[in-house]
């Protein structure tokens, strides 16, 4: 009876992924592709409306969007911006010679041209804009050149270079926040510190930044190394569009050992079960995706989707508890990719880099 249940079970947990193939695969097809494209396309050149975080240091800085930032005003916001010209850049390498591709190359060209990022730089080392879109804008825009650089191409060739200055400016700014940073930022939005910790460590790995690197592995231990109990049970707040306990343990997947990272996930998220339950963590529920705040919990079901992934498939083969962070991710990816629209700017401006990023890595 015992081996009949357990083979059961087993066939039930296969059966869940099955169905969830369609909607959350290994792969990104063109048609899919192009549709997310669509998204970002339609926002990268696009200047209202907007939402900006200026500093004005005179009267000289009363000025449009498009003229503060030449390469990165669309979007509604900066970072948003910027994650979209991440995603048309992953697309247009993913499918080479595609329509899709012509496009966004297209769409990049005309904004990551070298006037436009120095202006982005010399943005970004203005006094009194120390801590512009830092972290989470700063780390995808290192995204951003890590993208730019390891696509074999051109013009992106010619992009990675012209971004270069910026590029330099925002690792000394982050290398300076982050030595003086004397608590983590638990929030679920923007200021997460460990979501964006682990977009930086990603970088430094692909740049080869061996010393950026280290700071970044001494930090996430100073920060995370000690903490149990991670209250999940409170996630999510009603805007989070990450989740602080998730984001903790996908960085330090990325700092510990995989047989230390397995003691420390055990001791942080003890809730986790070892069946292919998803009680224990259910997605979230846009009451209204025309409200840009509450929408973000579409991303909040994409973001842990691509987190519960990868801790699962960084904790050591024959873990009992895979099976429900595999099982969880796969439900909240099925929710988040279906609200991935377009149909309301709130959401779309930015849904989309979600998306990719869940599909591609």
């Amino acid at each position: 009876m015992w081996e009949y249940d357990r083979i059961l079970r087993i066939l039930t947990v296969l059966a869940f992924f099955w169905g969830l193939l369609p909607m959350y695969g290994a792969t990104l097809d063109l048609a899919t592709a192009e549709r997310f494209a669509k998204l970002a396309l339609d926002c990268v050149q696009r200047e209202y409306p907007v939402k900006i975080a200026h500093s004005l240091n005179s009267a000289a800085d009363a000025k449009v969007p498009r003229e503060l930032n030449p390469a990165f005003y669309g979007c509604f916001d900066w970072h948003s911006s910027v994650h979209g010209h991440w995603m048309l850049a992953r697309l247009a390498r993913t499918f080479p010679g595609s329509a899709l591709s012509i496009r966004a190359k297209a769409a990049l060209g005309k904004n990551l041209t070298k006037s436009n990022l120095d202006t982005e730089a010399a943005y970004v080392q203005a006094p009194g804009r120390a801590g512009f879109e830092r972290p989470y804008g700063l780390a995808w825009l290192l995204q951003l050149t890590s993208e730019l650089r390891s696509w074999n191409d051109p013009d992106a060739r010619q992009w990675a270079e012209s971004i270069r200055p910026l590029e330099t400016a925002v690792v000394l700014s982050l290398k300076t926040w982050i030595a003086k940073l004397t608590h983590p930022v638990r929030s679920g939005e923007h200021s997460n510190t460990a979501f964006s910790l682990g977009l930086m460590l990603d970088y430094a790995a692909a740049a080869g930044d061996q010393s950026f690197g280290e700071l970044l592995k001494k930090r996430a231990r100073d920060f995370y190394l000690a903490d149990r109990g991670c209250p999940l049970n409170y996630e999510p707040s009603g805007e989070d569009f990450l989740s602080p306990c998730l984001a903790e343990a996908d960085v330090m997947r990325r700092v510990l050992a995989r047989d230390e990272f397995s003691r420390w996930f055990a001791a942080f998220l003890p809730q986790v079960p070892s069946n292919a339950s998803t009680a224990w963590l259910r997605p979230g529920v846009v009451s209204d995706p025309a409200d840009g705040k509450l929408a973000h919990l579409d991303g909040l079901n994409l973001s842990r989707a691509w987190m519960l992934e990868r801790i699962a498939a960084t904790l050591p083969a024959g873990n009992p508890r895979t099976v429900a962070l595999r099982a969880s991710s796969a439900e909240h990816a099925s929710d988040g990719l279906k609200a991935v629209t377009g149909e309301h700017y709130e959401g779309g401006h930015w849904l989309g880099s979600f998306a990719v990023h869940l599909l591609t890595r």
